[in-house]
Order: structure tokens, then sequence, then C-alpha cells
């Protein structure tokens, strides 16, 4: 019953989450994936199963609801933090605690990591716009001898 209710209330996140930023549908993404890859493997493996399957979830969950320029930093953010947030949550809480764990692990792991991947995005995408251009509007002609639209008669 106990992860039924977790399970409903982060179905309950999700769906108010639907109509938010990037970084925060990674972070509910992350966090269910989490959960949900942690129940799974919990049933499969043991507590080994349930960290494999919270870093599996945490990651595809991460990236089903990162930006399609930080998937990557995304679910590898997902992954770390919700196979770390099950381990340490199962230390601390038992079963229970690993899936809290699990999806507050998934969830910031997901966000940042998709927060800094966007960030680091921007940072190329700004250096290469403006990397030694000396003016910035585009030249109508490609050479300079096309400007003169006169034939030049020798006298």
């Amino acid at each position: 019953m106990k992860r039924l209710s977790i399970i409903l209330m982060s179905l309950g996140l999700f769906s108010g989450a639907a109509m938010a930023d990037n970084d925060t549908r990674a972070g509910v993404g992350g966090a269910l994936g989490g959960v949900l890859g942690s129940v799974v493997g919990n049933q499969v493996g043991g507590s080994t199963g349930a960290a494999i399957g919270a870093g599996l979830g945490g990651a595809a969950g991460s990236a089903v609801g990162a930006d399609r320029r930080s998937r990557t930093e995304a679910a590898l953010g997902g992954a770390l933090g919700a196979a770390g947030g099950n381990v340490v949550g199962n230390q601390v809480g038992g079963t229970t605690g690993g899936l809290i764990g699990a999806a507050l692990g998934g969830g910031a792991g997901g966000a940042l990591g998709n927060h800094y991947g966007m960030k680091s995005y921007n940072d190329d995408r700004d250096s290469r716009r403006y990397a030694g251009h000396k003016h910035y509007h585009k030249a109508k002609y490609k050479h300079r001898h096309h400007k003169h639209k006169h034939k030049h008669h020798r006298h």
C-alpha cells in the first residue's frame, strides 16, 4: 500500500508539471522513473536490483522530460541521483526510504543535469556567434569586385 501511495503521489506531481519548464519536467520524470524502476528492480533482484532499476528508471524519466539538446546530461543526472538516493534511502529507512531517496535523487539529478546541459549549450552557442567577428551584419557581396554594377572600360 505504501508503494501504491508513493506512485500515485508521483503521478500527481507529474500531471501538475505537464506545462512546466524543461528543468521541472526532467526532474519530475527522473523522480517518477526512479521510483518505478526501484519498485520493479526490488521485485526482480532485491536491494541491488532496486538500485539498478532506480538508476535506469531515473535516466529514462529524466531524458524523456528534458530538452532535446540536454537529454544526455539529464539522463546521467537522473541515473546517478536516483541510484544514489535509493542506496542511501534504503540504508536509512528500508524499502520505503529507498523509494523516497530514489524519487528525490532522480528528480534533483534530472533537473540539474538538464539545467547545466542547456547552460553549456547556450554558452557554446554564444561563443560561436561572436568569436572573431568584427561586424555583426551579413555581407551583401562575397567578393569586392561584385559590388560594382557598371562595367569598367579602358579609355
